[in-house]
């Protein structure tokens, strides 16, 4: 038995090996900052797409606030052309 061990061929990685890592890591980095970017991005949509606008709220008090001004403004203008009609048929009878 020899006590000398037989030398282990070694691989060389050779100059063009850590450029290879070194841009892998690169694009790595790249990829997360996009992912983490997007991610970001869909959680301002979801967050924007899941409570309404504050002045759509005000807008719709607001027109409900006027449909109903609207419709006693028109029982008021029937009431006055009832009143106007009967005071024009009295004056008809008045007159005849």
């Amino acid at each position: 038995m020899s006590t000398r061990k037989a030398p282990v061929a070694q691989a060389d990685p050779g100059p063009a090996t850590p450029d290879v890592v070194q841009q892998l890591l690169a694009e790595r980095r790249e990829l997360k900052v996009a992912n983490e970017r997007l991610r970001l991005e869909l959680e301002e949509a979801s967050a924007a797409r899941g409570k309404p606008d504050r002045r759509l709220a005000l807008l719709e008090e607001e027109n409900r606030r006027l449909r109903q001004e609207l419709a006693a403004s028109r029982a008021e203008q029937e009431l006055l052309l009832e009143g106007v009609g009967r005071a024009v048929d009295g004056l008809e009878r008045a007159t005849s």
